[in-house]
């Protein structure tokens, strides 16, 4: 307890406070406030007596001040122990429910992570919490990977502002940024699984701010520790961002933090196993399905072929990017796509078996399904224009031999199992392959059905290469398949357009290489927009007839109305629609091969040249509707009957000279390629 007469001249007195407050403080009485056991808990001072302003504080005044602050110190004390009551009845029963939460949701990460997150936020009154997943690199098998290695390959982001009144979030997934673990503050607890509790996040170098750049946010205090799975594995990082309250996080916070990690660890372990049991049985009822449908080709087949002559690639004319199966047998395929793997010397590079070649290629066509267009045919011609792109474009000169081997079987295997219906198609029917696969679902199909005939003896014409070398391959061969779904042509394209546009491209960069063979990928799955007229219009019609077929079942089984491009009462609006399809995927694919290899160019322009002829149709089909319509309006008497038959005569007239003038456009280019008609 202190009394001062002349605070002004204690040394100890800071009369910084009374410049500030312009306030003038003549005597101070300072006395500890201490629990029943004497530990000092606070202190109380009072500051210039009321009744005689210049009199310091005397003995009577300590005494009473004294004895207030023993009973102060009793009451503080209960307060401090009704209110850790309180706050450790509140923290279990968030606990429990977080037990009660682990327990009903174990069939989706994302929802589970979620429900956490926001008993999380509601508990600890902070700005953001985010959970962060862990995906390990070196399970995976990628080449190049450090021991221990991985990325943050989800990303779980709430914010206050983020509840609604039904007391659910208004987020349905995670972000998925895929950035390695080594950066920042997650990346930190990540790598060393250690608790980090930082006051100012600014001043810690491990601190990235381009996060806050990024999300226009700032960043103060962060509390951030490890999830770790029942083998005390970091499986993930999560960490609270900014208290509401402006303050920091306190240990009574990083205890309360640690047991939501515990249960967010616990939670998230239980949840995988689950969705790994659910993919499992899944795949096992689509292999189940396969088998029935599919089997390894005959080993009499394939003796057969192999007794086979090969004809040339030039009398079978592969060279050439106008060029069409329709004139051609099963067996010519066969032996066309043998002549493709000759040429190339794939077989004598990769000391790939003949028998066992011919055995694995008639497989893959067994593989396929009889559907109207997504069939052993479109494979076949995405194969021919890879082989054309490679010998006649010449880019052969820039692409390994492993390179060429992953995109030719790529091709061949792009489309194994197709059902004649497409991605979006699986997920409204909920179809098996759509709880296997989130995102790519047919094509991620594709790779499994690939990678299976591949596996299987008798097929397996990869099994006489190295083993880094075969990784190489069904790595490439993976994304190369991947790639012809166009939702990630759109993804990727911007990147593939601006590095083809600059003058830093460097074919070098594995990432450069990646993003060539994709665009390569696609530029062969859409080729038939680049085939002659005719070939276009045969081949335009088998792709309208399959999404057609689609439509049908939609407005059947589904009882929901098609898109446009499925819709059968809508074919008459075709040509528009394949000049679209041309104006945002082929033409500017197309555009940008060609500046890498002006020996490309005829895609180009088959590509160009086919969206006259379509943009000539659309707009004489409107003209005929125009017409029609004028006509039925001026019959008007009894003399309609004949009429029409002058209206039937005119429109077969203006028919006969339409396909002239289609005639005339083709002859007056140079004829060389076209593409087909929708999303392959």
């Amino acid at each position: 307890m202190k009394f001062s007469k002349a605070i002004s001249s204690d040394p100890r007195f800071n009369n910084e406070i009374d410049l500030q407050m312009g306030y003038r403080t003549h005597s101070i009485l300072s006395t500890p406030i201490k629990d029943c056991e004497g530990v000092v808990i606070g202190v109380a001072q009072a500051i210039n007596r009321t009744n005689c302003k210049d009199e310091p504080f005397n003995l009577h005044d300590e005494k009473i001040f004294s004895n207030y602050m023993a009973f102060c110190g009793i009451g503080l004390k209960n307060a401090q122990l009704y209110e850790k009551s309180l706050l450790e009845n509140r923290r279990n029963q968030v606990l429990l429910d977080l037990a009660r939460v682990i327990f009903e949701e174990q069939n989706n990460v994302a929802n589970l992570i979620y429900k956490i997150m926001m008993h999380t936020q509601s508990l600890l009154q902070c700005q953001r919490c985010q959970v962060m997943l862990i995906d390990d690199l070196c399970k995976k098998n990628i080449k190049h990977c450090p021991l221990g290695m991985g990325i943050f390959s989800q990303v779980f982001d709430l914010e206050n502002t983020d509840f609604d009144n039904s007391d659910t979030f208004n987020r349905e997934w995670p972000a998925e940024p895929r950035f390695p673990i080594h950066i920042g503050i997650s990346g930190y607890v990540a790598a060393t699984g250690k608790i980090l509790n930082i006051a100012n996040a600014y001043e810690d170098k491990r601190f990235d701010p381009t996060v806050d750049i990024d999300l226009n946010f700032k960043t103060k205090a962060i509390l951030c520790m490890p999830i770790k799975n029942a083998q005390g594995k970091v499986i993930g990082v999560t960490q609270l961002i900014n208290k509401l309250d402006g303050s920091i996080f306190n240990k009574n916070d990083e205890n309360l933090f640690e047991a939501f990690a515990i249960f967010c660890g616990l939670g998230i372990n239980n949840t995988q196993t689950y969705e790994t049991l659910m993919k499992a049985m899944a795949k096992q009822r689509i292999s189940l399905e396969c088998l029935s449908y599919h089997a390894s080709a005959p080993a009499d087949e394939a003796r057969r072929l192999k007794t086979m002559v090969i004809p040339s690639t030039y009398s079978y004319n592969l060279l050439d990017f106008s060029f069409s199966d329709f004139g051609l047998d099963d067996d010519d395929t066969l032996k066309a796509s043998i002549r493709m793997f000759i040429d190339l010397n794939l077989l004598e590079r990769f000391r790939i078996n003949y028998e066992t070649f011919c055995r694995w290629l008639l497989s893959v066509k067994k593989n396929y399904r009889d559907v109207t267009y997504h069939n052993w045919r479109h494979a076949f011609n995405v194969a021919q224009t890879m082989f054309c792109m490679f010998k006649s474009g010449q880019m052969d000169n820039v692409l390994t031999e492993t390179e060429k081997l992953a995109l030719i079987i790529a091709c061949l295997c792009h489309d194994l199992d197709h059902r004649g219906t497409n991605n979006q198609f699986q997920i409204k029917t909920s179809s098996p392959l759509a709880d296997l696969y989130s995102t790519s679902t047919l094509e991620h199909h594709h790779f499994d059905q690939c990678i299976m005939i591949l596996s299987t003896k008798g097929n397996d014409i990869l099994c006489n290469i190295r083993q880094d070398e075969y990784e190489e391959v069904i790595q490439m061969l993976e994304n190369a398949i991947l790639a012809t779904d166009l939702a990630l042509y759109f993804k990727f394209r911007g990147e593939f357009f601006n590095l083809v546009r600059s003058s830093e491209t460097n074919w070098n960069r594995e990432r450069d290489r990646d993003l060539l063979r994709s665009m390569m990928m696609t530029a062969s799955d859409v080729s038939a927009i680049t085939k002659p007229w005719e070939v276009q219009l045969k081949v335009a019609d088998l792709i309208a007839s399959e999404f057609f077929e689609q439509g049908d079942l939609e407005k059947t089984q589904l009882n929901i109305k098609p898109a446009e491009m499925m819709d059968r009462d809508k074919k008459d609006r075709l040509p528009d629609m394949q000049v679209g399809f041309i104006d945002s995927i082929c033409l500017p694919v197309y555009q940008a091969i060609a500046e890498i290899s002006p020996r490309l160019e005829p895609l180009l322009e088959g590509c160009k040249k086919n969206r006259q002829n379509w943009q000539y149709v659309s707009q004489h089909n409107s003209k005929h509707v125009v017409d029609e319509n004028k006509r039925e309006n001026e019959s008007k008497d009894d003399s309609i009957h004949e009429n029409e038959g002058n209206i039937e005569e005119e429109i077969n007239n203006e028919n006969e000279n339409e396909n002239l003038q289609l005639m005339d456009i083709e002859s007056s280019e140079e004829a060389e390629n076209t593409d087909s008609v929708t999303v392959s």
